[in-house]
């Protein structure tokens, strides 16, 4: 089990922000990303529709034989995540939007949390919300249409950047000194919302701690893989020669992407 590969997955490319945390973190660990291109984006699913393509999603990399599962997604989960621990026999680390750090770090008590609409709606980040709206105010701002842009490639445009000023205007008015990116899509538009927010407003991503907490369960496990550099599989439930170009713009690097059908 110590030499098999660790299943991470997303609705599409976002999730690579996540995949590129672990690589640098665990560089021996082999891993396997698959995007659900072909359900992208889950944020516009129900949170049960949601749920089942997750379960497929995991069937798939477990047949593969991953030996622990990232959900390098928000809003799957949010979905699927504590059905995902039912019902695979191995660790299974989730996302959760970065609200506990935000919080503590935020001089004025004042946090904007970025996330999908079907992040939002889920019980999981109500619970969240409610475990920190004592210490500071929450501003909760929905993102539709954003992770499209970004599953474009269009990482820089001024349509993209009209977005973002529209999405992140209520949370400066409300004086947010700190902003948590609530969608493994989201840092790849970092550099467009810090020109936006300024330099004095922070902003929280979360896919450092994710690898940490993989590293951890692995430790926790016997499965860390003893030597070696770990090789990275990508796989797409959508056309790979469509997915590709932006799959290696985000990667920063050259790729092999192949197909995978869950039907």
């Amino acid at each position: 089990m110590r030499q098999n590969c660790i299943g991470v997955f997303d609705s599409g490319v976002g999730g690579l922000s996540v995949l590129a945390h672990i690589r640098d973190r665990l560089p021996r660990e082999a891993l396997c990303y698959l995007a659900d291109t072909a359900c992208m984006p889950y944020g516009n699913r129900s949170l049960e529709e949601v749920r089942e393509r997750s379960l497929r999603v995991a069937e798939v990399l477990l047949a593969r034989g991953a030996k622990a599962l990232v959900v390098a997604c928000n809003t799957a989960t949010a979905a699927a995540v504590q059905c995902l621990r039912q019902h695979c026999d191995v660790p299974v680390i989730g996302m959760e939007p970065a609200i506990k750090p935000a919080v503590h770090g935020s001089v004025a008590g004042v946090v904007g949390v970025l996330a999908t609409s079907g992040t939002i709606s889920s019980e999981r980040f109500a619970r969240l919300m409610q475990r920190f709206t004592a210490h500071a105010e929450l501003v909760v701002q929905p993102c539709p249409g954003l992770v499209e842009r970004i599953e474009a490639g269009d990482l820089a445009s001024e349509r993209t950047r009209s977005l973002l000023r529209h999405y992140l205007k209520p949370l400066l008015d409300r004086g947010a000194d700190t902003i948590v990116l609530g969608c493994t899509h989201y840092p790849y538009v970092a550099p467009l919302i810090r020109g936006i927010v300024g330099d004095d407003v922070r902003i929280v991503d979360t896919g450092g701690a994710i690898a940490r907490e993989l590293e951890r369960q692995l430790g926790l496990h016997g499965l860390q893989r003893g030597a070696g550099e770990g090789r990275i599989r990508f796989l797409t439930t959508g056309e790979p020669e469509r997915v590709l170009p932006v799959m290696r713009r985000l990667w920063g690097g050259e790729l092999q992407l192949e197909a995978c059908r869950l039907d």
